[in-house]
């Protein structure tokens, strides 16, 4: 990226994942923005574009697919850039990279990123429609497929190719819960900690995953905000800067993924790299995107974090925990934190922000000079890439 016109975010809240029964996913927005607006102390002519997702995708369909042309009319605002996206999970960290392009091409001075949502509850057809979703209707769909199941897919082909064991899935779990328990927003916080023996003797999933390898269904929300330089250190003298950025769009469906030990995020992570002139060793921290146990273990090798197929081996030693050499997923993972449906994919970049803010609280870590952020979409179809540092 050129550090000749630096992009920031200077702005960042979310909202603490819960189960908001009496608020659809457009009050959901509102709420958000609310809680947006009065912790940073910004108006809404503060905001010149606007980037927003349906809130209704996890669940396979939405009625709010021009959201943004809403939320500007709720805001009172005319902006230059607006636009409603949809990349699943790699929603938001694309949504930083849109709007860092038009900051850098002058369209505008501040983009308002949001996204909230609601999760289905798999017992009421939920579980059914989002593996519709996700799979093939032809070749996946009619034999059965089921979330888990795919993503455990992927857990089996790490295990049979690099010996990766159900108990080093499980040191992912424990890892997140523990960051989790320094952080009042997660949903677990103030519970138990997690043990390699608790995780697996929870209730059986789809092996190798069991209850604590997935990560909890709820709702809520979260909206940041790029800005020029110039804008953001009005608002925030440390402002997270975007120094490098990434994305790959692999495949559909995960029959048509080529791997399922190289499944695209290696690609967007080297772009990132090559864009901000650093490289895997001078990460102080990863935020990534973990629906299920495997997911952070398979993308620490593809990001370069850890040699690869020593993903395993890597949790196992604790460098992943509090105190440990490689903090990830410091928020407590979508594992511990809670995985807020359509928004899920916020909580990573939140965090990654809040660190390099300085602002993260009892968890915040002693060294956050740049940090990696990793998203992803539908089937780890589409792949978003962020490196975050405190200087352009």
């Amino acid at each position: 990226m050129s550090h000749t016109n630096p992009v920031a975010i200077a702005a960042v809240s979310e909202m603490k994942p819960g189960r908001y029964p009496d608020m659809d996913g457009y009050d959901l927005y509102i709420e958000v923005i609310r809680q947006f607006l009065a912790e940073w102390s910004l108006k809404p002519s503060d905001i010149q574009g606007l980037l927003a997702c349906p809130s209704g995708m996890a669940g396979g369909g939405s009625n709010d697919i021009f959201v943004h042309e809403q939320l500007y009319e709720e805001l009172g605002i005319k902006p230059l850039f607006a636009d409603t996206m949809n990349a699943g999970g790699s929603t938001y960290g694309l949504m930083v990279q849109r709007a860092v392009l038009a900051i850098q091409q002058g369209k505008v001075d501040s983009v308002l990123c949001v996204g909230a949502g609601k999760f289905p509850k798999v017992s009421t057809g939920g579980a059914e429609s989002m593996a519709r979703m996700v799979s093939h209707e032809i070749y996946e769909f009619p034999y059965g497929t089921f979330i888990p199941a795919l993503y455990a897919q992927v857990a089996t082909r790490h295990m049979h190719e690099y010996g990766t064991t159900a108990e080093q899935l499980a040191e992912v779990c424990v890892a997140s819960r523990e960051w989790a328990l320094l952080n009042p927003d997660a949903s677990t916080y103030g519970g138990e900690a997690l043990s390699v023996e608790k995780v697996r003797q929870s209730r059986p999933i789809a092996s190798p995953f069991n209850l604590y390898d997935c990560s909890i269904p709820l709702e809520g929300g979260a909206a940041f905000l790029v800005c020029s330089e110039a804008y953001a250190k009005r608002l925030n003298q440390q402002p997270a800067y975007v120094l490098g950025m990434g994305e790959f769009h692999n495949h559909r469906n995960i029959h048509q993924a080529t791997s399922l030990t190289d499944i695209g995020c290696s690609k967007s992570g080297q772009q990132a790299y090559a864009m901000s002139g650093l490289g895997p060793n001078d990460m102080d921290f990863a935020e990534i995107y973990d629906a299920f146990s495997i997911n952070p273990l398979v993308f620490m090798e593809e990001l370069g974090l850890c040699p690869q197929g020593k993903g395993g081996e890597f949790f196992q030693s604790g460098a992943a925990r509090p105190g440990g050499d490689f903090p990830v997923n410091t928020f407590g993972g979508l594992l511990s934190f809670g995985h807020t449906g359509d928004a899920s994919g916020m909580s990573m970049i939140v965090e990654g922000i809040r660190q390099i803010m300085g602002i993260a609280g009892e968890r915040q870590l002693d060294k956050a000079n740049a940090g990696i952020v990793h998203s992803y979409g539908g089937m780890m179809s589409e792949h978003s890439t962020l490196i975050l540092g405190r200087s352009a």
